[in-house]
């Protein structure tokens, strides 16, 4: 069904469509920076200069172009829902969805970066926005480079693990981007900022954490690293494929933007790592090295299949811990991950 939210968004999305051009072309208008002396993988274009080594902002450069904002729509009183074109890179404009609890002034904000293949259509879903501002937090929903709306002008053979490097860096520095565009906006609280992903999304994620300090919250399931056990054995790999992401040259593209490289970094945030042991697309060899690798201040849950997982969240509590330990909005309770009875799911600090 079709919400108040995304019906009214339809003309801006055609806007959107019409403008793309307009938009690649602002961003190739804007002042460009010297080109990158050695640094690594860097894709140019005649304005852009991105370097895929590292998921820092520093070795880069991006500007931003005026976004492009839709209709602010308030929805049944509960919180008002926007849709905003962002562009740094020609021809790749972002789509952010934009919640913000009605009556909060300058709320904290999460940012939620779900999974390759995932697309924004959740963001859409009218009840599972009101989920998000719950307790008067503000939400903000993207997809990752390569991914829905992001993927177009490319071979099929070109997709997010083929082309992790820039898949990964792109994400990591969008991220950063969108927090640049969001403290510009002055409507939200930049002191409490955190990120929820899952998947790939998890692994930008951490990448991101590890550039921006602004980030202080990370909540993480089944996060996708340790590249040399996870490319033999994800599901998400095509068996016809795997043997060309199994080649030294190709694992030492996508070393330096392993988690399990950043992630012992994260020692002053708020972290929660969670992994589902049954889900293939992250190993269960990596899931272990990755929970080894963590930090002291890393909680760890751990669930023996989907269906303690799904019964974990069932009670509609799936984003109380990250709200909680971000602070700020309305009190939450019992945000605390609790062991199942039978023993599915166990909760440690590291």
């Amino acid at each position: 069904m079709i919400t108040q939210y995304a019906s009214r968004n339809i003309c801006l999305l055609l806007t959107i469509a019409l403008t793309m051009v307009c938009g690649s072309l602002a961003a190739q208008n804007a002042t460009a920076a010297p080109p990158l002396a050695a640094a690594g993988n860097v894709t140019s274009s005649p304005t852009v200069f991105e370097d895929w080594t590292t998921p820092s902002l520093d070795t880069s450069h991006l500007k931003m172009a005026e976004p492009l904002a839709g209709e602010v729509d308030d929805v049944d009183g509960v919180y008002t829902a926007e849709l905003t074109r962002v562009i740094w890179r020609p021809g790749d404009p972002i789509d952010l969805y934009i919640m913000k609890p009605d009556g909060v002034k300058n709320p904290p904000v999460i940012l939620y970066l779900y999974s390759y293949p995932f697309e924004t259509d959740k963001f859409l879903n009218h009840a599972f926005c009101k989920f998000l501002v719950k307790n008067g937090y503000a939400a903000v929903g993207f997809a990752s480079a390569l991914t829905g709306q992001r993927y177009h002008d490319r071979p099929m053979k070109e997709w997010f693990v083929s082309e992790m490097p820039e898949a990964l860096a792109d994400s990591a520095h969008d991220v950063q981007m969108i927090l640049n565009y969001l403290a510009q906006r002055g409507d939200f609280d930049m002191n409490r900022v955190g990120m929820f992903g899952d998947g790939s999304g998890a692994t930008i994620a951490i990448l991101a954490a590890a550039a921006d300090p602004r980030i202080k919250t990370l909540d993480l399931l089944n996060p996708w690293g340790d590249w040399p056990d996870w490319v033999p054995r994800s599901t998400r790999i095509p068996e016809d494929e795997r043997p060309n992401y199994l080649k030294p040259e190709w694992l030492a593209k996508v070393a330096p933007l392993d988690p399990m490289k950043w992630l012992p970094q994260l020692t002053t945030q708020k972290i929660r790592l969670q992994f589902v042991k049954t889900v293939p697309i992250t190993p269960y060899e990596a899931q272990q090295k990755m929970e080894a690798a963590a930090p002291k201040n890393v909680q760890i849950v751990r669930y023996d299949n989907l269906t303690a997982f799904r019964n974990s969240v069932a009670d509609g509590s799936g984003f109380d811990w990250i709200k909680q330990q971000v602070g700020g909005g309305a009190p939450i309770q019992n945000a605390a991950v609790k062991p199942q009875s039978n023993g599915s799911s166990t909760s440690a600090q590291k």
